[in-house]
């Protein structure tokens, strides 16, 4: 795999970034306008940093040290790396209007059980894990990968996953096996 190929990779997974933003703020739209209640502002700038870093910190790493493609370990990491695009979505579908890049609770909205959210609780932060390691690794970007899980565990098991099950405690409505409409 050439140096372009990942980069335009890496472009792509920057661009699909951006449609979750787009998502998330119909969402939050949504959200607020049922009496959404917000958590967790404070974590939300570094999360949107580290993300944004990571994409750059793969791209830097393979040209500025020389990364090899490595073709038995880039190939099985970019199906991973794809596979976790799908999971992304099954989640975002899942959760319908209720998901968010941002921690919004809606009152009286049932938490969600359908999906992959039947299985685990933070589905989509295991896939952010496995993503966060297979993306790199694509091109042999070993340390982006490292730094990258060991920021992510910090903000993830110290900010963001506290405060999510803090939030959805607030929930009071039934579960939610299958996403609510946008009307």
């Amino acid at each position: 795999m050439s140096v372009i190929f990942y980069a335009a990779l890496l472009l792509g997974t920057g661009v699909e970034r951006l449609v979750e933003l787009v998502i998330s703020k119909r969402n939050a739209a949504w959200a607020f306008a049922r009496g959404g209640k917000e958590y967790g502002q404070r974590h939300f700038p570094w999360m949107v940093a580290l993300h944004t870093l990571f994409i750059v910190a793969c791209f830097v790493e393979v040209v500025a040290l020389d990364r090899p493609f490595i073709p038995w370990l880039g190939w099985p990491m970019l199906a991973i790396a794809l596979a976790c695009q799908g999971m992304r979505y099954w989640c975002i579908t899942a959760l319908g209007p209720q998901w968010n890049t941002r921690v919004i609770v809606v009152p009286g909205a049932g938490r969600v059980v359908g999906g992959p959210y039947r299985f685990m609780s933070h589905p989509n932060y295991w896939i952010v894990v496995v993503e966060g390691i297979a993306l790199p690794l694509v091109h042999t970007a070993w340390i982006t990968a490292i730094t990258f899980t060991a920021l992510n565990a910090i903000l993830l098991l110290g900010f963001r996953i506290p405060v999510e099950n803090r939030a959805l405690a607030q929930l009071t409505g039934a579960p939610t096996p299958a996403p609510p409409t946008h009307a």
